[in-house]
């Protein structure tokens, strides 16, 4: 089976850069600061129109928890039909309960809703107080894949509970090991998990090329962007892997 990577892009600058490097797939998003929100719909518009290779935008109202308002349930709705209509090949979303279960009710709205289009369950899983159930009910509510870094903050911290998800997931649905992970560290991540697709910000801050600035503001401005080196080497890895 072949390997792939999926790379973050925060702007279009970095959809490109990412593109160009070698990655198979842009989880599209706006605020790094916040872990990442829906984008705009010129975001995904230009993104959609500029990139080839496929487009899921996350589908995420706010920061913070996974715990959403009827209000905010209805947001993450439009914002998938609008994705639909930019012709997106899938969706990044999750709600959970307050009981820390997922919330099959409302996250199989959505994934019809998606309908034709994929759907990730995002790092949400994360937050799940039992990762065994929360599997099965991801697999019920029909969803392609788990983006998850183990219930750690990283994905090799957490590798170990990843390769217990993918032996209990079976083939029924695809677990992507996701934050931390980088060129050092991808080869070993495949081996401990067993993984096959794998989730990357490869991400890098770069400064301002603003002329001027106002001192008196005292901040430093830069941008996020995407290493490209980084994900040259990470395609690199796993297109050996693969061979």
């Amino acid at each position: 089976m072949k390997y792939l990577l999926e790379v973050i892009g925060f702007n279009i600058e970095s959809c490109l850069l990412a593109q160009a490097a070698g990655a198979n797939r842009i989880e599209l998003c706006d605020n790094p600061g916040e872990g990442g929100t829906t984008p705009s719909y010129g975001f995904i518009k230009a993104a959609r129109e500029n990139l080839h290779i496929s487009l899921f935008p996350i589908i995420r109202p706010r920061g913070g928890d996974f715990l959403y308002t009827d209000a905010e349930f209805e947001v993450m709705k439009n914002d998938i039909k609008m994705c639909k209509q930019l012709g997106c090949d899938g969706v990044v979303t999750g709600i959970l309960n307050k009981d820390g279960l997922v919330d099959k009710k409302r996250c199989s709205q959505l994934v019809e809703l998606a309908y034709p289009l994929g759907v990730t369950f995002h790092r949400a899983f994360d937050r799940v107080n039992n990762p065994a159930q929360a599997l099965e009910d991801v697999i019920d509510i029909g969803c392609e894949r788990i983006l998850t870094s183990g219930l750690q903050p990283n994905a090799i911290d957490g590798a170990a509970q990843i390769a217990t998800l993918i032996k209990q997931a079976d083939e029924r649905i695809i677990i992507m090991p996701g934050s931390g992970v980088r060129a050092d560290n991808i080869v070993e991540l495949a081996n401990k998990t067993g993984a096959k697709e794998f989730h990357s910000s490869a991400r890098k801050n770069i400064d301002s090329m603003m002329k001027y600035t106002n001192t008196a503001m005292n901040e430093k401005l830069q941008i996020v962007s995407v290493d490209e080196d980084d994900i040259k080497k990470m395609a690199g890895y796993l297109s050996k892997l693969t061979g």
